[in-house]
């Protein structure tokens, strides 16, 4: 067993919360080389903002950009830390984060825990910049406007980050998915299209895999309008599959990981149809494998981002997909990965 194997194997045995907070601690303080370069056939453009590889993180394991120089050296093409919320907050009651062994999935209602802004911003001043780091912009759970708090992230670490994701989506924040709708979307995107950073930083949305292909074909819409440069689909689902065998199954919150393939792809498809190419997608969702990485890019998608399966099948996932991704690309006569966008039609 490798060591990054028996490093994975070990975290399983942990709490999922304490787990977590160890797996941040290891990836800040251990010694880890710098990954071998990229094949160029993998770099990919989005929104001017170039990845080196189309395997993003995504939010959620760095909440507070702790961990960013190590998780940048695991071969991701891009990490995206948060969320983080203006203030401070402890998140939901514990236990709150529940591992499905036996399904391949997380339920976590987590609850956007985090430092608050100002520690992030600190952190982020010396962020890596060999590859993309993005900040997930939430908002607090007491705050009467949700908008405003996003405004303020995005203020606030104005030059910080490479690009911003405002997250709509999470399950776990009262209120927080009713930005979905259209009034409050335009409300919403309208104001930050207004308070952008200075320095051309790409602004992302991101959406939940709940969402009827009218809702996704509406946000898609009010996206292009205000200028939103690339929407990442999809969050944590509330569905809970038949199938699931789980003693945790019943628990409260979002659920990802493999489960969550279908309602992820079926959320990508829409937004693909919707868009037309008018605007970039980001992949995540039940992506575990460079097959099922490569499905997502054929469907629509520009780049792809993953978290749950690393539980299970360890950091070695990211340089599994990237090697699988190529063999595929060159199979299939593809020289590199945007010609491979959008070619299941």
């Amino acid at each position: 067993m490798s060591l990054t194997n028996l490093g994975t194997a070990l975290f399983r045995q942990l709490d999922p919360e304490t787990a977590h907070r160890a797996a941040i601690h290891a990836a800040r303080l251990l010694p880890l080389p710098a990954p071998k370069a990229d094949d160029p056939a993998l770099s990919v453009t989005i929104a001017g903002l170039t990845f080196p590889n189309p395997v993003g993180l995504a939010a959620g394991l760095d909440k507070n950009g702790e961990a960013l120089h190590g998780l940048a050296r695991m071969g991701f093409g891009a990490v995206e830390c948060g969320s983080v919320t203006p203030k401070a907050q402890s998140g939901n009651p514990k236990p709150r984060l529940f591992r499905l062994s036996e399904d391949e999935a997380v339920i976590n209602r987590m609850g956007f825990n985090n430092d608050g802004l100002e520690p992030f911003a600190a952190r982020l001043k010396d962020r890596p910049r060999t590859v993309p780091i993005g900040a997930n912009l939430g908002a607090n759970k007491d705050t009467e406007d949700k908008a405003a708090d996003y405004v303020a992230g995005l203020q606030r670490l104005a030059g910080l980050a490479d690009y911003f994701t405002i997250n709509i989506s999470s399950p776990n924040t009262p209120g927080l998915r009713a930005l979905q709708g259209r009034e409050a979307l335009d409300d919403l995107l309208g104001r930050i299209n207004a308070a952008r950073p200075s320095d051309g930083a790409p602004v992302f949305l991101k959406i939940a895999p709940d969402l009827v292909g009218e809702e996704i074909g509406m946000i898609v819409e009010a996206s292009l309008a205000h200028k939103i440069d690339a929407l990442i689909v999809s969050n944590t689902t509330l569905e809970r599959p038949a199938h699931l065998k789980s003693a945790f199954k019943g628990e409260t919150g979002g659920l990802s990981g493999a489960p969550v393939k279908p309602f992820a792809r079926r959320a990508l498809q829409a937004a693909a149809e919707a868009s037309q190419g008018r605007l970039p997608l980001i992949a995540v969702g039940g992506i575990d494998s460079g097959a099922e990485a490569y499905e997502r890019i054929r469907m629509g998608a520009s780049a792809i981002q993953v978290y749950s399966a690393l539980v299970f099948k360890g950091p070695r996932l990211v340089a599994d997909i990237k090697r699988d991704l190529l063999a595929r690309l060159r199979a299939d006569g593809f020289n590199t990965l945007n010609d491979a966008i959008s070619t299941f039609r």
